[in-house]
């Protein structure tokens, strides 16, 4: 090919393989010491708990040592923690990340029955939800809680 006629940004698009952007995902961390509660929670979210939201990302937890090692160390858009979770329940690990983290990412307290949400207040929750895991409540409050994130994620 002569050098004279050669475009280097015409040639660049017409031959370069288009390749789709990444989808944009949001990474949600679930503590539980319970396996099968984890599990529960992301079959009830599903990929997206809505449809004008970006995919969610799970990373599972099963100790309080190592979600406050991980919330320390990595960027989530969203907190799970399970309120019946033993040693630590959610309510406290929620209290102690929410007095410790800076710019602490929202959370959602998932408590023994409804009538304990109160409980939450006082760990500072931004959400709760109860046991058992409710496939309609649930992604509700997931979705309003990554929308406000999305939204101040944006500005």
């Amino acid at each position: 090919m002569d050098a004279d006629l050669y475009d280097g940004d015409e040639y660049a698009d017409e031959h370069a393989e288009h390749e789709p952007e990444p989808e944009p995902t949001l990474r949600v961390l679930i503590y539980s010491d319970d396996r099968t509660t984890r599990r529960q929670v992301m079959t009830a979210l599903g990929r997206r708990p809505a449809a004008d939201l970006p995919a969610l990302e799970y990373v599972e937890v099963a100790t309080e040592p190592m979600v406050i090692r991980l919330v320390d160390s990595t960027k989530f858009d969203l907190l799970i923690l399970d309120g019946e979770a033993v040693p630590a329940g959610g309510m406290g690990v929620c209290r102690q990340l929410k007095d410790e983290i800076y710019h602490c990412p929202p959370i959602l307290v998932i408590v023994g029955r409804p009538q304990d949400a109160w409980l939450a207040t006082w760990s500072r929750a931004d959400g709760v939800s109860a046991h058992p895991i409710d496939a309609i409540a649930l992604p509700d409050v997931v979705a309003r809680l990554l929308r406000k994130r999305v939204a101040v994620a944006t500005v």
